[in-house]
């Protein structure tokens, strides 16, 4: 019964080191994420147009929907330029700084701890700075709805990577399906060809 009781105890403890650990860790991610994020309004430029451009497509007027798009306009602008801008500041960083773990569990620094399992948010950032700022000028010629779409999938697969960055793939893909009921796979197959082409050899090294 003792030695019960102590293998208990010990579960405890190790359980406990590793909270700790885990926590410490997330806190300087989001610490340094948001400490680039704070010179920008970047958060509340992709608030008002993911939530604009959700509502215009579900507008069933096409005049109402055009509407919507072009006082989303300056918004859409202002985003991608702050995220070009944001892409340059962050390409500055350590590699140490800036590796995201491609395990689907957050373990407490598991970026130094398998370094090959790794991807580099510098240039993930990059991708999606270029993939977002060829959205909002429609490189790709889309139609109004064609491009609507793309864009809403370029910003949901961005927050999700800043989540991942942040805790792990596993709660990323989570509050990506909880807040906008788009799982990850669906986001990554809804953005524009060359940014998923370029996202996956990322991530999937």
């Amino acid at each position: 019964m003792w030695l019960l009781f102590m293998d208990f105890v010990l579960l405890l403890v190790v359980l406990a080191v590793f909270w700790i650990l885990k926590t410490k860790d997330q806190q300087r991610r989001i610490t340094l994420l948001a400490r680039h994020l704070s010179q920008y309004s970047i958060e509340k430029l992709m608030e008002t147009v993911s939530q604009g451009y959700a509502r215009a497509l579900g507008e069933g007027s096409p005049e109402r929907q055009t509407q919507v798009w072009t006082y989303l306009n300056s918004s859409e602008q202002s985003l991608s330029e702050q995220l070009l801008r944001l892409a340059t500041e962050f390409a500055k960083l350590e590699a140490a700084q800036t590796r995201v773990s491609q395990l689907g569990i957050a373990i407490p620094f598991a970026d130094t701890l398998f370094p090959r399992a790794t991807f580099d948010l510098r240039r993930a950032l990059s991708v999606h700075a270029q993939g977002i700022a060829d959205a909002v000028n429609n490189s790709g010629q889309q139609p109004p709805k064609d491009r609507a779409h793309t864009l809403l999938a370029e910003l949901y697969l961005l927050q999700h990577t800043c989540h991942w960055f942040c805790r792990s793939k596993t709660v990323a893909s989570a509050r990506l399906l909880a807040r906008h009921q788009t799982s990850y796979a669906q986001a990554l197959a809804a953005v524009a060809p060359q940014t998923r082409r370029a996202y996956e050899s990322l991530v999937k090294g």
